[in-house]
């Protein structure tokens, strides 16, 4: 990673939270864990901050590798091939805990209706709805690539 000091961008924020989402996946972070890891990691401002959330985690076999750009020294790309995002970036982790979450969500809600003896509003809709279309249109588009500004 670069510099501890130097700004992070979006994509290395992005980035950071891909990572997480996959050591959630495998178990080594807890749902609440990665929320509040995620959450920081929007908010990081250096690759200092980023670096402290995957400190104590395992590389994995898609671990961030920095490419600086000629034009830009200072300027990391996470899109790069070495990240682990190419052409074809890894978007099963990120379908992989939709899916779990809205199994979860989905059971909750049917054991509720089996107690209350009658269907209730279908509530999950709200959890797994707006997160679904967010990941069907990430993966449609491309993502993070295009707001980068890669082709």
């Amino acid at each position: 990673m670069p510099e501890p000091h130097l700004r992070a961008g979006d994509t290395d924020r992005a980035a950071v939270a891909t990572v997480l989402g996959r050591h959630m996946a495998e178990g080594r972070l807890t749902v609440a864990e990665y929320d509040e890891r995620v959450t920081r990691a929007y908010a990081a401002r250096t690759f200092g901050d980023l670096a402290e959330l995957t400190a104590d985690l395992p590389a994995t076999e898609r671990t961030p590798t920095v490419h600086v750009h000629a034009e830009h020294p200072a300027r990391a790309s996470a899109c790069s091939p070495g990240y682990g995002w190419g052409p074809h970036r890894p978007v099963h982790g990120a379908w992989r805990s939709w899916l779990r979450t809205a199994l979860i969500v989905v059971a909750i809600w049917a054991f509720t209706s089996i107690m209350a003896t009658s269907f209730i509003y279908f509530w999950p809709i709200w959890v797994i709805g707006p997160w679904g279309a967010v990941l069907l249109a990430q993966t449609l588009t491309g993502g993070a690539r295009r707001r980068s500004g890669q082709n």
